[in-house]
């Protein structure tokens, strides 16, 4: 074929591929495809036509292209998890600080009121449970709720039951925030009334030792999702200069971008309780090294780091 001929018969296509590069990364991949071949073609016949050079730019330019995009696929979770959800995190501590507020003043008030009601303790974590914990602390295995099932079984309810219950905690700031305070106050009062059943027991210490090796990261990740579903409501209920339904769809993908940061620390808690805290005779120093190397992780990336983060990246 001679040069002009082939110049003619692929020109348009090359000139769409120059101003109108893809960005689907399948169709570009085609169009690199199709100009190696086309760039084969001519090394072969006109090894020294400006064509031949032209080509050769044009395939580079869109291997580039390609490169920067699957490089860019490649370091997108690293940034996910080194910055972008760190400055989103940031970005809602007042949130994440609020749920922390009323969690805790719900399971001080459960607390209170458990101590001052026989049957509040029942009434919240129901006679079943109960009745079954005193068994276990008439003999000497007050924890032995922990053992009652095989580990595997026992990781997979409980990951699947504790991104449940985050997810309705977030899901439930639809309700302008109400909702989410809701869940907030029905966890709250359980692990309230829960902690000071074994306190009043005499296992307070020991109910600290063995339950939060699991229960720092598991309550930690309920109260941020409290802070998630709050970010939801609020963007309903304080649009700001934005209309309510843009500042809806902020707070509804900075929300679940928290949530999905979560999961993660959901798998991390149910692997815990699943094969950890079943040994509840495990050494002291053991057990208080895990509860305070999840308390100093929660600390450092969802309040330390993102402080951290925020103040380098304001310009001088």
């Amino acid at each position: 074929m001679r040069e002009g001929l082939f110049i003619k018969k692929n020109i348009d296509k090359w000139k769409q591929y120059q101003y109108e590069p893809a960005t689907d990364p399948d169709e570009m991949a085609g169009q690199f495809t199709d100009l190696v071949n086309d760039l084969g073609y001519s090394k072969t016949f006109y090894p020294h036509s400006k064509v031949t050079a032209y080509l050769n730019g044009l395939a580079s330019r869109i291997y580039l292209g390609i490169y920067r995009n699957k490089k860019e696929e490649s370091s997108r979770i690293v940034r996910f998890w080194k910055t972008e959800l760190p400055m989103v995190v940031r970005r809602y501590h007042r949130e994440i600080l609020y749920s922390f507020i009323i969690f805790f003043l719900f399971s001080v008030m459960a607390a209170f009121s458990a101590a001052h009601d026989e049957t509040f303790v029942r009434g919240v974590l129901g006679d079943q449970y109960v009745d079954m914990t005193e068994d276990n602390i008439a003999k000497g295995d007050p924890f032995g709720v922990y053992k009652s099932e095989d580990q595997v079984s026992m990781f997979f309810y409980i990951a699947t039951n504790n991104i449940e219950v985050s997810f309705m905690v977030f899901i439930a700031g639809f309700l302008v925030s109400i909702g989410t305070i809701w869940q907030l106050f029905h966890n709250a009062v359980m692990l309230g009334a829960f902690q000071y059943y074994f306190f009043a027991k005499g296992l307070g210490l020991q109910s600290i030792l063995v339950i939060w090796i699991h229960g720092t990261l598991e309550i930690s990740s309920i109260i941020i999702a409290g802070g998630a579903g709050l970010v939801l409501g609020n963007s309903v209920l304080f649009p700001g200069t934005r209309k309510r339904l843009d500042s809806l769809k902020r707070g509804g993908k900075d929300g679940l971008k928290l949530m999905i940061g979560l999961v993660p620390i959901f798998i991390m808690a149910a692997f815990l309780e699943g094969f950890v805290t079943r040994y509840s005779r495990m050494p002291v120093a053991l057990s208080a090294s895990i509860l305070a190397g999840s308390l100093l992780f929660v600390i450092w990336y969802f309040v330390v780091y993102p402080i951290r983060l925020e103040k380098k990246s304001r310009p001088l």
